[in-house]
């Protein structure tokens, strides 16, 4: 939100006057509405990332009343003198002398905050963007032309229109610039309005790295903006604790969750401190604090953050939220293997949602997966594939003004029930409707990776093993074009890939592939992880393939050790790489080095393993 830039009457009377020369109004003149913040909406209801815009609400309000071409005069309209004296120097000149000379008026210091104001208008509108491209770029040429050299607030606020322009039209490329440009103008030291103007450009761009899929990037400059703010506001504003909530989401998006619970408790500390008891604000951080500590396995504290955000929305009568937080109590208990009570929160979300959105909306649609997922996981399989085909008549016909990206995430859920159930092909077919929905939009390309590698995983389950690796050498080129280099699931996607290119004795490439899995997961897992295990002993495999049999002895030896200490000496996947490891030390004629065990590390610690 970029404020509300006022201009007095006798301005909007003068450019109606000029509309057919200059073409400083637009054709269709909308009366003030409320602006609409972007906001990104998040893209997983639980455990699955969301993606919206940031709201600035009284930060830019000071922002623009403080700019000083905004504000109202009762002086003559200073196009009057304007006016008159073109009408002299033109007096015997055709049009298009006319027209030329008139936007040469672009350093009349009135003119940008008029043009800024149509941009708004048309923009509020959603007629023309283009047009209102034009308009903004017309209002910021205008604004630099009269800043002498100052750092002008006006001029960042039209920038920051500019940008947001740029990327309702899919140019982020062109937005990103603009945008690094708005955050060198504003000088914190000059006062409070200049540190929020750089703040708001810091979040901006923070959004717009995050349409691209870049989230480490957008992770950066929010970070940026967080401390900004801090150091205006102070550390307990309830505007920061909004801010770190905002922040901790990103880093929910980026799997980084112990960051994103160190921002999330932050946010509650401030808005316990300075809200009333059961507050919105409370109740949406405990919600995020709860969806962190799922992803994290700690079911019971989630649990309970669940709980609280429930009775927190229920005070303040927020129906439909209250059964949204049903939905992740529900997920809490599925999670417990607490069945009974995860039905029961289920049919509590179901029911209200059915009276408040509908019979056919998508939320409906999602408990329906949900009580499929659960209904599979119990072995009711044909109760599962109903519910499934539930799910599936809403999201072919779904309400208008549903977005599609719903609709898509709906399908690679059901996708992955169909793929528990070996119903490769049906789910098969619901990825491919999910990446037709998603296409080749240019801020979802980090989630058309994602469904391109799980078809891979799917292709190679099929035997398919060549449509595996062109599946997955698409997911892989996404991965690294969108920033996501270093994930987790980037690592993942390259072994399943290096599995693929073995298949087509591929195997120099897909040592390749497994090596930079391991460097990758090494990192972000550790080396003890059951996946940086799993990608050591197909690394293990490569090297016995091209010879190199040293190497590939002292991984798996390596691996046998970390399993024996984790899993014990009776476990069958121990079983299998102590067999492998002593065919290739027989061939080497060398002899495993023992070294000696506690009786608890011979047994089977079931205790200890390792949660996937």
């Amino acid at each position: 939100d970029f404020g509300v830039v006022e201009t007095t009457e006798e301005v909007v009377a003068e450019k109606n006057e000029t509309e057919g020369v200059c073409d400083l109004a637009s054709k269709k003149q909308q009366s003030e509405s409320g602006e609409k913040m972007m906001k990104k909406k998040k893209k997983k209801d639980q455990a699955r990332g969301v993606k919206h815009r940031y709201r600035l609400q009284s930060d830019t309000e000071a922002l623009a009343k403080s700019s000083p071409k905004s504000k109202s005069s009762q002086e003559k309209n200073p196009f009057e003198k304007e006016r008159n004296a073109r009408k002299v120097v033109n007096a015997a000149s055709p049009l298009g002398k006319q027209r030329n000379t008139l936007v040469d008026g672009s350093e009349n210091p009135d003119l940008g905050p008029v043009l800024l104001k149509q941009t708004r208008d048309m923009m509020s509108s959603g007629e023309n963007p283009k047009k209102a491209l034009e308009l903004a770029l017309r209002a910021t040429k205008s604004f630099e032309k009269c800043t002498d050299g100052k750092p002008s607030l006006d001029l960042v606020m039209s920038l920051h229109v500019l940008a947001a322009l740029y990327s309702n039209l899919g140019q982020y490329n062109e937005a990103i610039p603009v945008l690094e440009r708005s955050i060198e103008i504003p000088v914190i030291e000059d006062g409070q309005t200049h540190a929020l103007a750089k703040f708001a450009g810091c979040m901006q761009l923070g959004d717009t790295y995050a349409m691209q899929g870049q989230i480490e990037n957008s992770i950066l400059c929010y970070t940026a903006g967080l401390e900004i703010q801090r150091q205006v506001l102070g550390e307990t504003d309830p505007r920061v604790g909004e801010t770190c909530r905002y922040v901790a989401e990103a880093h929910v998006q980026a799997l980084q969750f112990d960051e994103a619970e160190k921002l999330c408790q932050i946010a509650l500390d401030i808005h316990g401190e300075n809200g009333a008891p059961a507050s919105i604000e409370e109740a949406a951080d405990r919600k995020l604090m709860g969806l962190i500590c799922d992803s994290k396995g700690d079911y019971e504290s989630a649990l309970e953050h669940y709980v609280l955000a429930s009775m927190a929305m229920a005070a303040n009568g927020n129906e439909v939220d209250v059964a949204s937080i049903d939905c992740s109590i529900g997920d809490a208990y599925l999670s417990l293997a607490r069945y009974d009570e995860a039905v029961l929160a289920y049919q509590k979300a179901l029911t209200v949602y059915k009276s408040a959105k509908g019979e056919n909306h998508p939320r409906v649609a999602s408990v329906y997966v949900r009580l499929a997922d659960l209904h599979n996981k119990i072995g009711k399989v044909r109760d599962s594939r109903t519910y499934c085909e539930d799910a599936l008549r809403i999201y072919g016909k779904p309400n208008p003004g549903i977005p599609s990206e719903e609709i898509a995430s709906g399908l690679i859920d059901i996708a992955a029930i169909y793929q528990s159930m070996n119903d490769l092909d049906q789910a098969l077919k619901l990825l491919k409707k999910a990446l037709t929905i998603f296409g080749e939009a240019p801020g979802q390309q980090s989630t058309i990776a994602g469904i391109e590698a799980q078809m891979g995983v799917m292709y190679y389950m099929m035997g398919s093993y060549t449509d595996s690796y062109n599946t997955f050498k698409s997911s892989i080129s996404k991965f690294r074009a969108s920033g996501e280099k270093k994930s987790a699931l980037f690592g993942i996607a390259l072994n399943q890939m290096g599995l693929a290119c073995i298949q087509r004795y591929s195997i120099n490439e897909a040592t390749d592939l497994f090596e930079e899995a391991r460097n990758i997961l090494e990192k972000e897992y550790g080396p003890y992880h059951p996946d940086t295990l799993g990608v050591y002993s197909n690394l293990a495999g490569t090297y016995d393939a091209m010879g190199r049999l040293n190497d590939a002895i002292e991984i798996l030896d390596y691996v046998v050790d970390i399993r024996e200490e984790k899993l014990g000496t009776a476990n069958p996947d121990v079983i299998d790489e102590k067999r492998r490891l002593g065919e290739l030390l027989k061939e080497a004629g060398r002899v495993r080095s023992r070294k000696p065990r506690s009786l608890v590390t011979l047994l089977d610690t079931s205790t200890q393993i390792i949660k996937d």
